[in-house]
Parts: C-alpha cells; sequence; structure tokens
C-alpha cells in the first residue's frame, strides 16, 4: 500500500479545511497513494473551543457523505478527525473511509483526552480496538493523547493491526518535540507496527502546534517526516512483510503472550 499523510498548517479560514482535505486527496491519488491520513479534528480546525457545540456533526453527516463520495470517485480511502455528535454527546472522533467499500465509514472515538481544554468539550467512551480493513491492510486507529499511551497500541497490536493511524494535535514544546520525535517511534518499534502521526502545525486562534508528522517503520525508522512548519504531504510504502526479520528478532507480541504481559 502507498500511504499518504497530510499535515495542515492551522492558520487560515477554518471553513477551507473539508476543501483543503479533498484537494489533497485529489493530489495523493494522483500521486498512486491508496490512503491518506489526516489530522485530529481536521475537519473543523482543533482550537475552536465553544463553537465546538456548533460544529459537531454526525457520523453520517455532511463531512461522512461528502468525503465518502469523493474517496470512492478517486478510489483513494481517507482516515480524518472530526467533532462528532452522537446521543446528546460531543466525542473527538475519526472516520475511516474504505475507498473500494459500499460500508459506511468506521468511527473511532478518542479514549484519553487531554487536559481540561478537552475535557470541557468532549466526552471519552473509554478503550476500544477499532480496526479497519482498508485496501488488505488492517489499520488500527488512535487519537493524538492516546499513543502516549502504550497499553493502547499493544492491544491494537495484538488484535492485528499492521499500521496504527494516528490522528493529532500536537502542541508545540519541548514535550512535544519529544513525542514526536523519539516516542511516535518507539512504539513502532516496541509493536513492530507501522505508525502515522498526522499533526496540525502553525497556529490557530488557540494552540501552536508541533507539526512533524511522521511515517515510522516496525523497524522503528522514519520512513517520511514533515518539517516543524507548513502544509506538507507525506507518503512511504507499507510493506509488512518486508519486517518479518526484525519481528523474529524482536518478537516482543509473542513473548508478551507467552509471558502473560497484558498491561
Amino acid at each position: 500500500m502507498k500511504l499518504a499523510m497530510f499535515q495542515m498548517s492551522a492558520i487560515g479560514d477554518h471553513a477551507t479545511r473539508p476543501a483543503r482535505i479533498k484537494d489533497a486527496m485529489q493530489t495523493a491519488s494522483d500521486n498512486g497513494a491508496d490512503l491518506l491520513i489526516a489530522p485530529e479534528l481536521a475537519l473543523s480546525g482543533y482550537g475552536r473551543g465553544a463553537a465546538f457545540d456548533d460544529l459537531t456533526q454526525e457520523a453520517d453527516g455532511n463531512w461522512s457523505r461528502e468525503l465518502t463520495e469523493i474517496a470512492r470517485s478517486l478510489g483513494i480511502s481517507l482516515i480524518a478527525g472530526f467533532p462528532e455528535t452522537r446521543d446528546g454527546t460531543h466525542h473527538i472522533s475519526a472516520l475511516a473511509i474504505d475507498a473500494r467499500s459500499d460500508a459506511a465509514p468506521v468511527i473511532y472515538r478518542k479514549t484519553c483526552l487531554y487536559g481540561d481544554y478537552e475535557k470541557q468539550h468532549f466526552v471519552s467512551p473509554g478503550p476500544s480496538t477499532i480496526i479497519a480493513d482498508l485496501g488488505g491492510l488492517r489499520v488500527g486507529i488512535l487519537i493524538c493523547f492516546d499513543i502516549e499511551f502504550p497499553e493502547n497500541a499493544r492491544r491494537l497490536a495484538r488484535a492485528g493491526a499492521q499500521l496504527i493511524a494516528v490522528p493529532t494535535a500536537l502542541p508545540q514544546g519541548a514535550s512535544g518535540a519529544f513525542i514526536a520525535q523519539h516516542v511516535i517511534r518507539t512504539r513502532a518499534f516496541e509493536n513492530q507496527i507501522f505508525i502515522a502521526y498526522a499533526n496540525h502545525a502553525d497556529s490557530d486562534e488557540a494552540f501552536t502546534y508541533q507539526g512533524c508528522s511522521s511515517i515510522a517503520a516496525p523497524d522503528g525508522a522514519v520512513l517520511a517526516q514533515a518539517p516543524e512548519t507548513g502544509d506538507a504531504l507525506l507518503y512511504a510504502e507499507i510493506t509488512p512483510e518486508a519486517y518479518e526479520a526484525g519481528r523474529a528478532e524482536n518478537p516482543y507480541l509473542a513473548d508478551s503472550e507467552t509471558l502473560g504481559l497484558h498491561g
């Protein structure tokens, strides 16, 4: 599978964000990509605060319907973050659209809400194991702070995920730099899977973002990385079978099962 990832600058009119994602899908499709991943709350913007009350959409709302139509017309699958309303509660969610299927998008809802800001506007539904089959690849989904808890990534790896897609809104700073540069590679290595970490960059009305989106391989290598600022469209070939020797050398998953290390 050829993976594309869209780092989005937070600068500009929030209303143009869906159109920017559609443009990125077109460009990625033209370059032969099978899947595009966009950041956390990519469709609305992350720093919207009280405006989320009016921005949330249902899982089958306008964004979902429009992006599903475009994904299928272009033949490129999509994972993108959006603010979701469900049964009277709001969630930080991500939709996964399979361009080759008529099934409804798969929805993941963020487990680990970060700080007072997110907890003020959204609710966690608790841990879940969401894996979407996209183009024959088993793609697990986490959102931002979720990946910083090793239990979440290990749970998906044990369930058979080959890639973990992580739409994120990582803030700029020493912690953000460490997470982007070291934690993502470590999660990929210790679970022997690919991790795609799609961030915002620059500043909106509330936050400044770290950028540095990346795609990490099962051996911890960085296959592609964006700069700290600006839009960026990254590409990487995702070939799980190419890393079998490394999995045999570092059998973390198999040995953790044998030893009963379940967290």
